[in-house]
C-alpha cells in the first residue's frame, strides 16, 4: 500500500501521479530504498514517495511540469548507503548526495534536464548552484516540508505513547487510592 505522510489516499488511486512513477517503482533499485532509514522512523523510499506526491500536487496546482516533479521527487535521494555512518561522505552529505542520486538515476532511467536540475539542486542552498527552474525551488521546499512532517510525526507518536503510559499509571494509582482510602 502506497501512501504519503499526512494523506489518507492510496497513491495508486491517483491515476495521473501513478502513471508518472510506476516504471520507477517497478525498479528493484528504487524499491531497495526501503532498506535504508532516512529520517527517524521513515525509510528513504517512504520519504521519496512523500516528496514525489506533494511535489507533483504543488507543481500541478501551479501549472508547472507535474510529471517531472513526481519523477524527480521519487529519485531525489537515490543513494545506497546509510548517511550517518558512511565514512567518506558523512560531513559533506547535504551537498554530495544529490550528485550521487543524479548519477544513480541517470544510470537507470532517462532523466530530462529539468528532472536532473531538480535532483541535483533539491538541497539548495546547501548546493553550490542556484536552481535553474521553478520546479526545483518547489522540490526544495517540499523536501524540507516532508522531512519536518516525518520527524514531527515520529515525535508525536513518542509523546502520545509516553502520555498513554503516564495516564495508565495515574489511573492505576487513583484506583489504588480509592480502594484503600
Amino acid at each position: 500500500m502506497l501512501k504519503a505522510i499526512l494523506s489518507r489516499k492510496e497513491l495508486s488511486e491517483n491515476a495521473e501521479f501513478y502513471s508518472y512513477v510506476v516504471d520507477l517503482l517497478d525498479c528493484g533499485d528504487v524499491r531497495k530504498l526501503n532498506d535504508f532509514s532516512h529520517h527517524i522512523g521513515t525509510s528513504r523510499l517512504q520519504h521519496s514517495l512523500n516528496v514525489a506526491y506533494y511535489n507533483y500536487l504543488l507543481c500541478r496546482f501551479f501549472r508547472l511540469n507535474a510529471r517531472a516533479a513526481a519523477r524527480a521527487g521519487l529519485l531525489h535521494d537515490l543513494f545506497f548507503y546509510e548517511r550517518k555512518t558512511h565514512e567518506r561522505i558523512q560531513n559533506r552529505h547535504p551537498a554530495e548526495h544529490a550528485k550521487i542520486a543524479l548519477y544513480n538515476a541517470s544510470m537507470r532511467f532517462s532523466i530530462s534536464e529539468l528532472e536532473g536540475d531538480m535532483i541535483l539542486n533539491h538541497m539548495w542552498p546547501a548546493t553550490p548552484h542556484f536552481p535553474k527552474h521553478t520546479e526545483t525551488y518547489v522540490i526544495t521546499v517540499v523536501d524540507k516540508f516532508c522531512a519536518l512532517a516525518e520527524l514531527s510525526g515520529y515525535f508525536w507518536r513518542r509523546l502520545s505513547a509516553k502520555f498513554r503510559s503516564v495516564q495508565k499509571y495515574a489511573l492505576a494509582k487513583f484506583k489504588s487510592l480509592r480502594q484503600h482510602g
